[in-house]
């Protein structure tokens, strides 16, 4: 995949959760929550300041970052779901 984000945003792959069945019960996707941790695939140049420097990213390829449930743009890229958020839009990396 050869995508870059353009200014501060950052395109994120959704980490699911380990699976553990308990008495036979299977939840469907459908009722299941979003997670809210994710890989960062690809990061922005940053976002320019008021004297007009570019302000380096906070997170990396490959981090691993906490997001809102429904935060960010929902986009399938080579047929995987991804989100493309802003930077201030990631609440903390998971380290």
């Amino acid at each position: 995949m050869n995508i870059t984000p353009l200014h501060d945003r950052v395109v994120l792959k959704r980490v699911e959760p380990a699976e553990t069945v308990r008495g036979g019960i299977i939840i469907p996707d459908t009722a299941k929550e979003k997670p809210m941790e994710a890989e960062v695939v690809a990061v922005g140049e940053g976002k320019f300041d008021e004297s007009g420097k570019r302000m380096p990213m906070s997170v990396k390829a490959g981090d691993r970052v906490l997001i809102g449930k429904y935060s960010g743009t929902e986009v399938k890229i080579d047929a995987v779901d991804h989100v493309i958020v802003r930077e201030d839009e990631i609440l903390a990396i998971v380290k």
